[in-house]
């Protein structure tokens, strides 16, 4: 597998939770930053969040507080945790594969991308 695969999307109403997870296989994946990006209809790709190749984590400030990223390379497993969700959380959820052990929030530094999970909160 040379490509992240992202599951667990869905429907909720605001306040809702959901989990998304991607699967990202191979050592090469495990040493690099692993970050979520969400793309709404009519914007463009927007950095959420990301946790590097040494378990460091960081957030965009719109999701602070109620999102975790998580990594188990042992089980090949990238995790978001999406809490107190919002309408404006709305979008097509991407988990990317960074070119460095570091996390970087512009879609440039990253060079292996997921299809896509669709989240919708709406009331």
């Amino acid at each position: 597998q040379v490509q992240p695969v992202e599951s667990g999307g869905g429907s909720v109403q605001p306040g809702g939770s959901l989990s998304l997870s991607c699967a990202a296989s191979g050592d090469i994946y495990r040493v690099y930053c692993l970050g979520w990006f969400r793309q709404a209809s009519g914007k463009e790709r927007e950095w959420v969040a990301g946790i590097s190749g040494y378990g460091i984590t960081k957030y965009n400030e719109d999701v602070k507080g109620r999102f975790a990223i998580s990594r188990d390379n042992a089980k090949n497993l990238l995790t978001l945790q999406m809490n107190a969700l919002k309408p404006e959380d709305t979008g097509t959820y991407y988990c990317a594969v960074g070119r460095s052990n570091n996390c970087y929030t512009d879609v440039g530094d990253y060079n292996r991308w997921g299809q896509g999970t669709q989240v919708t909160v709406s009331s």
